[in-house]
């Protein structure tokens, strides 16, 4: 059995680290291969910009904050294209390109922009797709029918990672996670704990071809337009999981089969626990402490060592119950270098 299909995964995924300049720029991917995002999700690091998130099936112009609940917005001045290997940027006034501002810019590839259509059938919502198959991620555009129905995903697996947001209004944005189960949900925008909900996805689990949706407005209401973003786990390049903290600076051990270079933690069992992400361009150490919220336009805070990046995983190092008190929490990771490549080389810690 290969240890994974993926050798270089910054052909999938990659963070670009930029400063603004309030003129038109080109930012520029440094990974080995070459980038063009599907999937683009800016964040001012010395401000309080909100997150910005685009894609390449809903167009550059069309954009959603993680950190707030506001309907779909359409501005044209802000991302100018997703290029080759990389983005550009817009010189107008701009909150992802402001002059003096530092910024982060993470990306997913999946299809290179081309969908396939699917119809309505029944209860079942009509749209658009685009997968990779090779890095288990869709994107998936469809209109809501207000009653519970199914969608092909086009993933290798099922997905054990669901992120879903109504784009026509205001709504919240919902999160399923493996880790979390039947029934339940997370909020992107929200520091909530997972809370019961058995219409958002119809009280149903994804399987190997259908991501199920109920009759929750914030997932399939009647002529509602959505997008959702799904992942399903690739051997050596992403995973989703759990750990139970213990309270300890010398904190669990997370087993993800690559040197992660993206992480995501929230505490699913408190309140009042910020998403957080953490990724190796920020963090130019093993010991990690740069650290954006996802469901806060806060900038980010290193004001302590959080996780230390390994050649096959991620260990905590904070006793801060945020992330590693006696709760559980769910994490995602992708991947910066598989722990053993296909012809057996194997990685090792930065």
């Amino acid at each position: 059995m290969a240890y994974t299909t993926i050798d270089d995964p910054s052909a999938y995924f990659q963070t670009a680290i930029y400063s603004g300049s309030n003129s038109l720029q080109a930012i520029t991917n440094d990974g080995n291969s070459d980038l063009k995002p599907d999937w683009l999700w800016i964040k001012q690091r010395n401000g309080t910009e909100n997150h910005m998130l685009v894609d390449s099936t809903r167009g550059v112009s069309k954009y959603l904050l993680s950190d707030s609940t506001i309907a779909e917005q359409t501005v044209t001045s802000r991302v100018e294209t997703l290029d080759t290997d990389g983005f550009t940027l817009n010189g107008a006034s701009n909150p992802v390109n402001a002059l003096g501002g530092t910024y982060v810019g993470w990306q997913w590839k999946a299809n290179g922009g081309t969908t396939t259509s699917f119809s309505e059938s029944g209860s079942n919502p009509g749209g658009t797709r685009q997968t990779s198959s090779e890095s288990g991620f869709s994107i998936i555009s469809y209109t809501g029918t207000g009653s519970a129905g199914t969608i092909a995903h086009g993933l290798p697996s099922t997905p054990e990672l669901i992120i879903f947001k109504r784009r026509n209004s205001t709504s919240d944005w919902d999160v399923y996670h493996k880790s979390i189960g039947n029934g339940k949900r997370m909020e992107l925008h929200n520091e909530a704990q997972a809370s019961t909900d058995t219409t958002f996805m119809n009280n149903t689990l994804p399987t190997s071809t259908n991501i199920t949706v109920g009759t929750s407005s914030n997932t399939n209401a009647d002529g509602a337009t959505y997008i959702c973003y799904a992942f399903s786990p690739v051997q050596g390049y992403s995973r989703m999981g759990t750990y139970v903290g213990n309270t300890s600076t010398d904190g669990y051990f997370n087993y993800c089969g690559f040197r992660p270079a993206w992480v995501l933690i929230k505490c699913y069992t408190g309140a009042n626990d910020s998403w957080i992400i953490i990724d190796t361009k920020r963090n130019v150490a093993n010991s990690m402490n740069a650290r954006l919220f996802p469901d806060l336009a806060n900038a980010e805070s290193t004001s302590q060592d959080i996780i230390d990046c390994l050649s096959n995983g991620f260990k905590l190092r904070t006793a801060d119950t945020a992330y590693n008190g006696s709760r559980d929490y769910l994490w995602v990771a992708f991947s910066e270098n598989p722990f053993v490549t296909s012809t057996g080389i194997p990685t090792t810690a930065r």
